[in-house]
């Protein structure tokens, strides 16, 4: 199934719509495309009297839908305008998008638009994330290096956050080992363009992919920066927290991850020095010690998505995997 091209203006003004949880667009989204079987554009054609007729909308929906509509010339433009510049647009819908995160975000979650460059292939690659504070200690600095070549080792893919600190170093020791990562962006990818000249060569070559879920001209801000958490999570099928503190973003986002059900791995911090480590091992988190568990990180403690399995082939850049279909 290809996405139509005009479709695309009218993904991005739902996905962007101000005031709407992700539930309530993903559900919309279902309603018109599953439901009624209607294309997007014919949905937004439709007049007040058939809307109410179709669909269980607000008063305040139909203004919000009534902007989206006068916007849409503006995000056709946009559209074209990343797709002339190498950029992926992919919805909700469309075989391109993340497996994992359908599966690990469900429709409550999952956003219902991908902004991509680089390889979409590694979207399916079997994957860890590495978190932390961006004060990175030394001690998790070194469990950074030594957990992401053990996963370059076993042809498992790094998932990064971008953050200053461990995420940073995460995506480094990747490359550093000659592996792949997905970078999730905590921005608009348009607003993201030195960090796309600094990764030209390796975005270029597959072993790169910029991702963000945000409007493209969206610049940093520390909510988008907390928003971004749950893509890295989602993207993931094992999560290492190198370092953490009671309080800030990689807190946030381990706590989020065990209130869905997720399975976090923690570095064992030392002995007597109370951490934020500690109190996610109390709250069930698992301790990783870098240097003394040699075993493969696939024989590590999962308790996730056991319906589902990946698999991909480094070189190749194939992978196969059952989809939980939302449409």
């Amino acid at each position: 199934m290809t996405i139509a091209e005009n479709e695309l203006p009218y993904w991005m003004g739902l996905a962007h719509i101000g005031n709407w949880r992700t539930e309530k667009i993903n559900r919309l989204i279902a309603a018109v495309l599953k439901e009624k079987q209607m294309s997007l554009e014919d949905f937004f054609n439709l007049d007040k009297a058939d809307l109410e007729r179709g669909f269980s909308l607000e008063e305040a929906d139909y203004v919000k839908l009534a902007e989206i509509k006068a916007e849409v010339p503006n995000l056709a433009f946009l559209a074209e305008s990343l797709i002339e510049q190498g950029f992926d647009i992919v919805p909700l819908n469309s075989p391109d998008y993340s497996f994992k995160l359908k599966n690990h975000l469900k429709l409550k979650y999952a956003p219902p638009v991908l902004y991509l460059k680089g390889n979409k292939d590694l979207l399916n690659f079997d994957s860890i994330a590495v978190v932390g504070s961006r004060k990175a200690s030394p001690e998790g600095l070194d469990f950074t290096e030594k957990i992401t070549h053990k996963a370059i080792l076993e042809n498992k893919l790094v998932v990064s956050g971008f953050a200053a600190g461990i995420d940073q170093y995460a995506l480094e020791s990747a490359l550093k080992y000659k592996g792949k990562s997905i970078v999730v962006l905590p921005q608009g990818v348009t607003t993201f363009t030195s960090g796309i000249k600094q990764y030209y060569q390796q975005i270029w070559e597959g072993d790169v992919l910029v991702l963000s879920t945000f409007h493209p001209k969206a610049r940093w801000t520390p909510q988008l920066a907390m928003s971004r958490n749950p893509i890295i999570y989602g993207l993931a099928d094992q999560i290492y927290i190198a370092d953490c503190e009671e309080k800030g973003g990689t807190w946030s986002g381990a706590i989020d991850g065990i209130r869905k059900g997720r399975t976090l791995f923690v570095r064992e911090p030392a002995p007597g020095l109370k951490t934020g480590l500690h109190l996610l091992i109390q709250k069930g988190a698992i301790a990783v010690n870098a240097d003394s568990d040699t075993g493969k990180l696939s024989a590590q403690k999962i308790s996730e998505d056991k319906t589902t399995e990946y698999s991909a082939d480094k070189t190749k850049g194939t992978a196969s995997g059952t989809q939980i279909e939302l449409f």
